[in-house]
């Protein structure tokens, strides 16, 4: 098995960190993949959710964290088995849960503890238990069975993920043959700065972890994945919004807020779609 190196596990142990925090705020938009408007909610309708679907998942599995709606891009069918990476609150595994019906089931995964008791709680008290599960773990390393999984979803954590080619490795595992995956995320179109790519909160916040897009799609491809589609949007207002986030502005400190206004133009919102054969 693939060891994890030191700086790995300090990553991974920062954004746990803050993540961890953010499960425990009523209303998050704790990290910069937020956009700094008035409400959660009001986020997630700029980033591609309805209101009737945000009127339908339970209260408090939105916390503002995503980037896009993988649900949409995924065409979900009744009794399909969906495993949702990164499912912090819970919102994408919730509204998955209503496009598969009773008959299909939602796995949700996330490495924050804090972040699977808030699911795990909200799904008894919405009565969804029955098939919808949220289990603690690695998306680099998923505590599920290979070859059982219909559509992996995920919404802006790859990103943060310091080995991106080992999670597409377990998405393409735990895959059918003719599985799909979906995922919303934060790419480049160049390399960031080396201040602004090793800074904690910039890594936390959605752009210190990303990688140039060329590079994250060849991941996938190596991966296995075929039929690999995408559309992006530019993600400036998206940063310029952030500066009012609580990580952005420590990351205006650390670098000052010309350049962060500067690394606006080369980040991208991107929604992605692949397949298994």
């Amino acid at each position: 098995m693939k060891t994890i190196s030191r700086e790995a596990e300090q990553i991974r142990q920062t954004v746990k960190e803050a993540y961890a925090e953010a499960a425990t705020r009523s209303e998050s938009c704790a990290v910069s993949c937020c956009a700094g408007v008035s409400s959660v909610r009001e986020q997630a309708k700029r980033i591609g959710y309805a209101d009737a679907e945000l009127d339908t998942v339970p209260e408090g599995a939105n916390l503002g964290l995503g980037c896009g709606n993988p649900t949409a891009l995924a065409s979900l069918q009744r009794g399909e088995v969906v495993l949702d990476l990164g499912s912090g609150g819970g919102l994408d595994a919730f509204l998955a849960a209503e496009k598969v019906g009773s008959s299909g089931r939602v796995i949700g995964v996330d490495m924050t503890p804090e972040m699977v008791e808030r699911a795990t709680k909200a799904a008894a008290a919405s009565g969804l238990s029955g098939h919808v599960e949220f289990r603690q773990g690695i998306i680099e390393q998923l505590p599920v069975a290979s070859d059982s999984v219909d559509v992996v979803l995920s919404n802006c954590v790859i990103n943060l993920s310091p080995d991106k080619p080992r999670v597409f490795g377990e998405a393409y595992r735990v895959l059918k043959s003719g599985g799909r995956l979906a995922v919303s995320d934060i790419l480049l179109s160049e390399p960031l700065p080396q201040d602004i790519a090793t800074l904690a909160s910039a890594y936390v916040g959605c752009v210190g972890g990303a990688q140039v897009a060329d590079v994250y799609l060849a991941s996938m491809a190596d991966a296995g994945f075929v039929d690999i589609q995408f559309e992006r949007v530019p993600a400036a207002a998206m940063i310029e919004g952030a500066l009012v986030d609580p990580t952005m502005k420590a990351v205006v400190e650390g670098v000052g807020l010309e350049r962060v206004r500067a690394l606006a133009g080369t980040v991208f919102s991107y929604a992605i779609q692949g397949s298994k054969p």
